[in-house]
């Protein structure tokens, strides 16, 4: 394989496993017999553990960048109903009943290592920042159209989705239930999103 293909594929065996399971219980050794890779190779590429997570973290938040392109830029339906539509694949992916169900990566390293590891601290920060950026850009075409007053704060609603949709997917995984994600859903775009004297 070329240099960048072998990179690559540690990289999406890496990411297989640590879905599956978790960073810490995402062992290089499994990962190299699975990838058919040395581990002279893999550190050809990757210095330490916490270089290939931050690489693989990257590249799981490269991949929801392509999904959020997608369904935030379908300019035919109205900017709100456009980011229901965007949680709601969201939640049929990562959700309880998903075929992903264990939950957003970003989520779950935040939790499990984003205070023992400055460098994929500084990853999901820069995820997280990118991310809310994404539905802000929405929120701003809701409020040029009129749909949300002039006086929203987008900022602000932004990382309050977005913070609201990661709490209510660890409360989900918790329960091993969707209706956390179902309050989610109706509150934000049923309740909040509605209530201009809120925005």
């Amino acid at each position: 394989m070329a240099e960048l293909s072998v990179r690559d594929h540690l990289i999406e065996m890496g990411l297989r496993h640590m879905q599956k399971t978790s960073y810490c219980s995402t062992g290089l050794n499994e990962v190299l017999a699975h990838a058919g890779v040395s581990k002279g190779s893999f550190y050809h590429y990757f210095p330490s553990k916490e270089e290939f997570g931050s690489a693989v973290l990257q590249r799981y938040f490269d991949s929801e960048v392509a999904r959020s392109t997608v369904l935030l830029g379908e300019s035919k339906a109205a900017p709100i109903k456009r980011l229901r539509k965007y949680f709601e694949e969201l939640i049929s992916v990562y959700g309880p009943e998903g075929d992903m169900n264990g939950g957003c990566l970003l989520g779950n390293l935040s939790q499990e290592i984003a205070n023992h590891s400055d460098l994929i601290q500084q990853t999901l920060q820069e995820g997280f920042r990118v991310w809310q950026g994404a539905i802000e850009v929405v929120l701003q075409e809701a409020v040029t159209r009129g749909d949300l007053p002039k006086k929203a704060k987008t900022t602000e609603i932004a990382s309050f989705i977005l913070n609201s949709y990661e709490g209510a997917l660890l409360r989900a995984k918790a329960e091993r239930s969707e209706a956390p994600l179902r309050l989610f859903l109706q509150m934000i775009f049923g309740n909040f999103l509605t209530d201009t004297s809120v925005l």
